[in-house]
């Protein structure tokens, strides 16, 4: 069964989440934008009728879409086992992925705090004076969050003895983080070594390190979400 993953081509954004996810499972998708273009993505996203996606990224398979970034890796989890049987455990594990999602876009937020349909050089003030209250006070109550969602659980992962798409992301939050802020995670990451254990060990599962290693793996840039400008970061 294949997948059809769709998402802006050039850059790892949101569609990043999806990707390691599936990644890590070992499925067979179509990254459709990758190899068609950004103009196909506009084209099949305008041409979608009744329950269509706000955006992108979204996924078809069989006559099904499921767009937002959680709904898709709940989707994919519950589809191929890979989330607890329990309900209070699936619900933890999507909120856990609800928490990626708000400091996501706060992250965002950080270079573009005015508008996002305007230049980051157009609100550089106003992004330096985020930056400087994201580094001191939203980061480290995010992390302080997702280190003691780690150090409660029994096992070696976000929810007991097997990694879920939580994990995945929280790796994909960890590196982007670094590319964006690389003073101040250096700063912080002593204080967090659950975080930094979760990270490499996503970084170690099969899937996932091939798909590092290989042209499909995007690196982070100046477009997407996780942006490295000298004069936001600081130790």
């Amino acid at each position: 069964m294949a997948y059809e993953l769709w998402y802006w081509p050039d850059i790892p954004g949101r569609g990043e989440f999806v990707r390691l996810a599936m990644e890590a499972m070992g499925l067979d998708y179509d990254d459709c934008a990758r190899r068609m273009g950004a103009e196909a993505l506009i084209a099949d996203l305008a041409a979608r009728r009744g329950r269509t996606p706000f955006a992108a990224p979204y996924l078809a398979s069989e006559g099904l879409v499921v767009a937002q970034v959680p709904n898709i890796l709940m989707f994919l989890g519950e589809r191929h086992g890979i989330v607890p049987s329990g309900m209070r455990d699936r619900l933890w594990l999507n909120q856990i992925q609800l928490t990626i999602t708000d400091i996501v876009a706060e992250v965002h937020a950080v270079h573009h705090p005015i508008a996002t349909g305007d230049y980051y050089e157009d609100q550089r003030a106003e992004a330096i004076r985020a930056a400087t209250q994201f580094r001191d006070e939203r980061l480290p109550k995010f992390l302080d969050w997702f280190d003691a969602a780690i150090r409660d659980t029994p096992g070696d992962w976000l929810i007991d003895h097997h990694w879920t798409y939580a994990d995945t992301s929280l790796f994909q939050l960890v590196a982007g983080l670094r590319y964006m802020f690389p003073q101040r995670m250096a700063t912080l990451e002593p204080d967090y070594p659950a975080i930094i254990r979760l990270h490499d060990a996503v970084a170690a599962l099969p899937g996932v390190r091939a798909y590092l290693r290989s042209d499909r793996r995007l690196p982070f840039n100046e477009d997407g979400i996780f942006r490295h400008y000298l004069e936001l970061d600081a130790a």
